[in-house]
């Protein structure tokens, strides 16, 4: 009986669609985040020529995630994505330090457009396994990141290899 009427309720409110955009330097781990999420398992990909695109049920929310290449070649399209953006899933390689300067360099660029100035933003630092991986204080101190001077952040460390999202 308590299931109909939550059907019942389910089916007044609706499913609420969000639009999600995750990118992020090339070989950070934006592909297996992806189809771990649809999925829930890891899958063998390939380095992302373009984009990816997925529907991400949870509870009574569709996510659209658009998971889009991350080589340099690539990044300056990523701004046709942010349209319509609700949220914005930054992944960080977590064990690449030497290019850590160059995806602070390039979120701070994309927090700058005006077409994101209401999306959530998560930073998620993936990797967390691997022995040289930066921990939780050096993804999110001044000296990264500068996260201290943005409102409406979430940091998630984690690795997909490891993790149950």
């Amino acid at each position: 009986m308590g299931n109909i009427f939550g059907n019942l309720l389910k089916s007044l409110i609706g499913k609420k669609e969000m639009r999600i955009l995750m990118v992020g330097l090339d070989a950070a781990g934006k592909t297996t985040i992806l189809y771990k999420l649809k999925l829930g398992e890891i899958v063998t990909t390939i380095p992302t020529i373009g984009f990816n695109v997925e529907t991400v049920e949870y509870k009574n929310i569709s996510f659209t995630v658009w998971d889009v290449g991350g080589q340099d070649k690539i990044r300056p399209l990523w701004r046709h994505y942010f349209q319509n953006t609700q949220g914005l899933i930054f992944v960080v390689d977590s064990n690449d330090r030497e290019r850590v300067n160059e995806a602070r360099e390039e979120l701070m660029r994309m927090l700058a457009e005006d077409e994101l100035r209401d999306a959530v933003l998560l930073v998620f630092a993936n990797k967390q396994d691997l022995p040289n991986a930066m921990n939780a204080a050096e993804i999110t101190d001044n000296q990264c990141f500068h996260f201290s001077l943005i409102t409406g952040l979430y940091v998630r460390i984690s690795s997909i290899q490891v993790s149950h999202l």
